[in-house]
């Protein structure tokens, strides 16, 4: 499944919208590990980084990279599992466990292994190694996601190295596939289903799904991931006897079909918010003033009568709109048979993001509505799996909020919602409430996730180190 930081939409960006009142305190330097932390944490990024982990080479590599640095470390065997799939050898997973007090259940990190293809034509660096230059780490994958792989390790090993005794076990798995696109041969979902036992959790944080947000140096804000869309895929469809063309007939399939697709664009869906988008424009509204900040009170108020008029201006703010309705856009085309010959089909891809709560059937019967058409046949061609909402978790948020304002006083939690897809998807449907946190903060105006010249802050990444090791503490007492 493709992330949400890997579809560009690691988290809901604020672009277009002014910002106001960030705290002078959000530009000053954040804590740093110490230096033979630092030390450490870059080598393990850079193993990472340059052991290709695309979906043709697979994760066995990196997974048994991971393994030995954590026996290394001290861990027990039996705290170290490599698992991989019978019928995917070269998709491996490694979790571990570091035991606690047993006085609350475990709590889980899931990172994903794998990233993305890169073409070295593409890049200005070899996409495969890890290079330093201008302040930044580039390679495949330093931003989606091996800087939170190594995060999460180097992490997990200084908190052994230091007899650290946390209430409950921490458990991080290392996965396959989040990228693959189908889910056949993701890790999480085959570890949730298969090996239950292994990563079962009190809840999850996936860093994959969360971070924070620069704006020309400051930072802004740090999201708090609790929910995310789920995509499902229609193929809309329209057939026709066709004909030759130097007798156009007037019902013409591509004609027809472009018509019902106008119609589309043209009619969104209704605006809803959820408990967590609720919290989201709650919270967002601090920073803003005049008409939006009016407009986020009352979407996030609830339905009423300045509801839909609020909703309908936030919109106009993409990345607003995205959090506020279930979209449906067409992506793709397919039509006719030979340049002399009338259309018998036409047929568009038409890719949907719903709304926690929203079905797959209703969200059909909204489409077959849109076009208004009886002839536009759709069918579904991507299912989606069930994907619940995560409760605000008051304990949650307050130990990642301390962690957050441990390393940077005054920048805002913010709740909301992936408008992408995470992993996350099979930690809720398997009953864990999973939540998107990540210390690693970016520019909220270049993010090259999957794209050339992928890279992160040299400072960043180590501050995402700092955070994460000062998470699990926070998480653990």
């Amino acid at each position: 499944m493709p992330s949400v930081r890997g579809s560009g939409l690691r988290r809901l960006l604020v672009a277009g919208a002014i910002l106001v009142a960030i705290p002078a305190q959000a530009l000053a330097a954040a804590p740093l590990p110490p230096p033979a932390d630092q030390a450490l944490a870059r080598d393990i990024f850079q193993q990472l980084v340059e052991t290709n982990t695309t979906f043709d080479h697979g994760t066995a590599v990196a997974a048994q990279a991971v393994a030995q640095r954590l026996r290394d470390a001290g861990f027990a065997p039996a705290d170290i599992q490599v698992l991989t799939p019978a019928a995917y050898p070269t998709k491996s997973n490694t979790v571990v466990r570091l035991r606690g007090t047993g006085k609350a259940r475990p709590i889980l990190f899931i990172c994903h292994l794998d990233v993305v293809e890169a073409k070295p034509e593409d890049w200005s660096v070899d996409p495969f190694k890890l290079t330093e230059k201008d302040g930044y780490f580039y390679g495949r994958g330093s931003f989606d996601m091996k800087e939170d792989d190594a995060a999460v390790l180097e992490s997990l090993i200084r908190l052994k190295r230091e007899g650290y005794a946390p209430d409950r076990d921490i458990i991080v798995a290392f996965t396959a596939d989040e990228e693959a696109g189908d889910g056949a041969t993701d890790g999480v979902r085959w570890l949730v289903t298969q090996h239950r036992d292994l990563v079962d959790a009190a809840f999850v944080i996936n860093p994959d799904s969360g971070g924070g947000d620069l704006d020309q140096g400051r930072r802004v804000d740090m999201n708090f991931q609790a929910s995310e869309k789920t995509y499902v895929t229609y193929a809309a469809t329209v057939t026709n006897p066709g004909g030759h063309s130097s007798l156009p007939e007037p019902d013409n399939a591509i004609y027809r079909l472009s018509e019902g697709l106008v119609r589309l664009s043209k009619a969104p869906f209704p605006a809803r918010v959820t408990p967590t988008t609720q919290a989201y424009f709650r919270q967002m509204a601090t920073t803003q003033s005049g008409q939006v900040h009016d407009d986020m009170l009352t979407v996030a108020a609830g339905p009423g009568p300045a509801f839909e008029a609020a909703a309908e201006r936030l919109g106009q703010t993409v990345e607003y709109g995205s959090q506020l309705r279930t979209t449906c856009v067409a992506t793709m085309l397919s039509a006719g048979h030979a340049e002399n010959a009338l259309p018998q089909r036409a047929q568009a891809t038409i890719q949907c993001r719903l709304l926690p709560g929203d079905t797959v059937e209703g969200t059909k019967a909204a489409l077959a509505g849109r076009f208004a058409d009886p002839q536009i046949r759709l069918t579904v061609i991507a299912m989606p799996g069930p994907n619940p909402e995560s409760p605000l978790d008051p304990a949650v948020m307050k130990a990642v909020s301390a962690a957050l304002q441990s390393m940077w006083p005054g920048v805002p939690l913010f709740p909301m919602m992936g408008v992408g897809a995470s992993d996350s998807v099979y930690t809720r449907a398997g009953g864990m409430p999973s939540y998107g946190v990540s210390g690693a903060f970016s520019d909220m105006n270049d993010n090259r996730a999957h794209g050339r010249d992928e890279r992160i802050g040299v400072s960043a990444y180590y501050e995402d180190v700092e955070f994460t090791y000062r998470l699990m503490k926070a998480l653990t007492r």
